[in-house]
């Protein structure tokens, strides 16, 4: 399996950023496990930059960490496609906005 990013680093943190701002954390915590497993991919790589590693460790941690990347991709881009967030600048839909500031005021 190829490793590829779907959205670039700034575009997780846009929705990420978007998501906290209209108190909608699931498109956030979608996003930010993308993230991490980035972070995993990347640090498996270093590893397997050292043959005195056990090899057959890190190519299992990587291909699961390939596979659960893509399907996270996945399932953001469902998600926004879902929610029909604006797919080329990653901003909440208007009316999205709308419904989780109604639900902030209240609950006060």
């Amino acid at each position: 399996m190829e490793y590829e990013e779907r959205f670039t680093d700034a575009e997780l943190g846009k929705v990420i950023e978007q998501a906290m701002i209209y108190m909608c954390a699931c498109p956030a915590q979608v996003a930010d496990s993308v993230r991490k497993l980035r972070e995993l991919y990347r640090y498996q790589l270093r590893c397997i930059a050292h043959p005195e590693h056990n090899m057959v460790v890190h190519a299992q941690i990587m291909q699961s960490t390939l596979q659960t990347h893509s399907i996270m991709q996945d399932c953001l881009d469902k998600v926004i496609e879902l929610e029909k967030w604006d797919r080329s600048t990653l901003e909440m839909p208007v009316g999205l906005r709308k419904l989780q500031m109604q639900e902030i005021v209240s609950d006060r």
